[in-house]
């Protein structure tokens, strides 16, 4: 096996802008979560968007370690427990739609991303993968929800409430914090109170190891 490519202090780092800030690095490894349309209640999401805007503006990137965990602490985990607690139409608790899904996720794989974990989850996805080739996060976020969107209103019809345009990375520091990644990913299931049917789980051989 290849050795994965962490975070590096040393090495080219570019910040793309969509709606959120991203932090590339040629060839990194990644945890990315991206969620459904109505996964969030509008109310939570604007509250939530105004809050995250103001710490901010108070702390303006680059960020400091310190910083970052302080962000996913306050931000990330509200976003994660508001998904977890089901909210919203949970079109992909529908088992042909998780199927069509976690196709798309592996379909890249070994040209554009070397796909390491994932789980479908009825209303959201997470997912550690490594970009190959050039590849930049958000043309492969982009290509997985541009294909499966079309797939899923063909599979569900008005069901099918399309994606939530933003998605939220973090770039994989090391190989404790791979572990961590890859053990969340495990475990959500369960955190959220899902049985086996409700959900699609990946390891790869790196993540089952962990």
């Amino acid at each position: 096996m290849e050795e994965l490519r962490f975070f590096s202090p040393y090495a080219d780092t570019t910040m793309l802008r969509n709606r959120l800030p991203h932090w590339e690095q040629m060839g990194a490894t990644y945890f990315v979560t991206f969620r459904l349309a109505d996964s969030v209640p509008r109310e939570l999401r604007e509250r939530w968007i105004w809050d995250r805007d103001a710490w901010l503006k108070r702390n303006p990137p680059p960020h400091t370690t310190e910083q970052e965990a302080e962000y996913h602490q306050l931000f990330s985990n509200q976003m994660e427990a508001w998904l977890d607690a089901g909210m919203g139409g949970c079109a992909l608790r529908n088992s042909d739609a998780r199927a069509i899904l976690a196709g798309a996720l592996r379909h890249f794989e070994g040209v554009r991303c070397h796909q390491l974990a994932f789980v479908v989850m009825p209303n959201h996805v997470h997912a550690v993968f490594a970009t190959l080739n050039g590849e930049q996060v958000p043309d492969l976020l982009q290509s997985w929800k541009s294909f499966t969107s079309r797939k899923l209103r063909e599979a569900l019809a008005d069901k099918w409430p399309g994606w939530q345009k933003d998605y939220y990375d973090r770039m994989v520091r090391d190989k404790t914090h791979f572990g961590r990644c890859v053990r969340y990913i495990r475990k959500n299931p369960e955190k959220a109170k899902l049985n086996e049917s409700e959900f699609v789980l990946f390891e790869g051989e790196r993540a089952r190891m962990c």
